[in-house]
């Protein structure tokens, strides 16, 4: 996974900051934008294990700090309902500048309302996930009822929420109150997933039966039994980042990496978008190839080389591995390093420019760990020259290249 920082400017010109997540052996075959929880922010633990699920299965995210909280500008104290869902269309936009609108919008608690108003506003959303979701966003009220009185007084009110103090105004209040999620859900035309905890003691799963009952097919829903409001349990995070990763491909325009195939050892596909990125096959497994970014690539996987020097590396150590447990020697872990370059030529007699000439060189280091002793270690040294693809890289080759009919 490759993760940046990156800034986009609200409505109001504040600066809001997020997280921006891409595939670490690819690009992206859809965004995802998440919009967290009320009073959380875009670090909450669960928010980036589903995001780095997301990652994971080929996903862009964008995870984002709502105005007044966790980095980005702004007094919370301002914010309200509605001004979140134009903090959710403004990532959106940053998205379809910088990369591509996104597809799929994912919202935790009020955070899952606010996606569920914006979605209906954007073309290019498919699919909507929330997770613990009220159905009517004055549920909020709860949360703050010990200030309600302030409020009414005052126009603002000093609460604790999750341990930590916050300043709402009466305008919050007011704003929530225009709330209508029914009328928006009975005319959303987006795939949408409900997740929800039947122990959630914060946001009812009576909540999630309202939504699912309201809104239109395709609908889904996921039961996150034993799952806390903010799931806290990793493995709870994890599984739902993993459910909605494939549920949203089902609804959305995914595009997946092409997937090789050969009735040869190995095939290595590179269409003309990817610049270096190749695709390939070798054997029953998939792999990727690419060329650092300073060569102009994509540094999405090892290059040629690499591979090379990996063959030699991992062919190195089975052979010691082989031999060592033929013989009964203790040895716990072999590690071998290689180097590759090109050297001057200069010993090289079948050169005919000695001094311009250069060859390739392979530094293998070999790392032994258990209860060796000299005699031991100096036969596996010589051992390790005798692996097959070590003998291959000396030997004569001989490349035979045709054009498929």
């Amino acid at each position: 996974m490759k993760s940046s920082k990156v800034t986009f400017k609200n409505q109001d010109e504040h600066n809001l900051t997020a997280r921006l997540e891409l595939p670490a052996d690819r690009k992206p075959g859809s965004f995802a934008l998440f919009a967290h929880c009320f009073t959380c922010n875009k670090n909450l633990s669960a928010v980036r294990n589903i995001s780095r699920a997301l990652t994971s299965s080929g996903f862009g995210v964008l995870r984002f700090d709502f105005t007044g909280l966790g980095e980005s500008e702004g007094d919370f104290a301002d914010t309200n309902f509605s001004g979140n869902i134009q903090d959710i269309k403004a990532a959106a936009s940053f998205l379809e500048k910088e990369f591509m609108a996104p597809s799929l919008l994912i919202g935790h608690s009020l955070g899952g309302a606010a996606v569920l108003y914006a979605a209906a506003e954007m073309d290019s959303v498919g699919a909507v996930a929330t997770i613990g979701a009220p159905a009517d966003p004055k549920h909020v009220k709860k949360l703050i009822s010990s200030g309600m009185e302030d409020m009414n007084q005052k126009g603002f009110a000093e609460v604790s929420i999750g341990g930590r103090p916050f300043t709402i105004k009466k305008q919050f209040i007011d704003d929530l109150e225009a709330v209508d999620l029914p009328s928006i859900l009975s005319t959303l035309k987006k795939a949408l997933l409900i997740a929800h905890s039947p122990q959630d003691q914060i946001v009812g799963v009576d909540h999630a039966a309202h939504i699912f009952k309201e809104a239109r097919h395709p609908k889904s829903f996921v039961s996150l039994d034993g799952a806390d409001h903010l799931l806290s349990k990793s493995a709870d995070s994890v599984y739902l980042g993993n459910v909605i990763a494939s549920w949203a491909k089902r609804y959305i325009d995914f595009r997946e990496k092409k997937k090789p195939e050969t009735d040869l050892q190995v095939v290595a596909n590179l269409s003309g978008e990817d610049k270096f990125t190749t695709q390939i096959k070798a054997g029953k497994h998939y792999l990727v190839s690419d060329e650092p970014e300073s060569y102009g690539g994509n540094d999405f996987g090892p290059t040629p080389y690499d591979f090379v020097s990996a063959g030699l590396a991992t062919c190195t150590a089975m052979t010691i591995r082989m031999y060592a447990d033929r013989k009964k020697w203790n040895v716990e872990e072999v590690n071998v390093h290689i180097e590759h370059g090109k050297i001057h030529a200069e010993d090289c007699e079948a050169c005919e420019n000695s001094n311009t000439s250069k060859i390739d060189q392979f530094t293998s280091v070999i790392e032994l760990k258990g209860e060796l002793n000299g005699s031991q270690k100096n036969k596996l040294l010589e051992i390790a020259n005798k692996c097959p693809v070590h003998k291959t890289l000396l030997s004569e080759i001989h490349i035979e290249t045709k054009l498929k009919k």
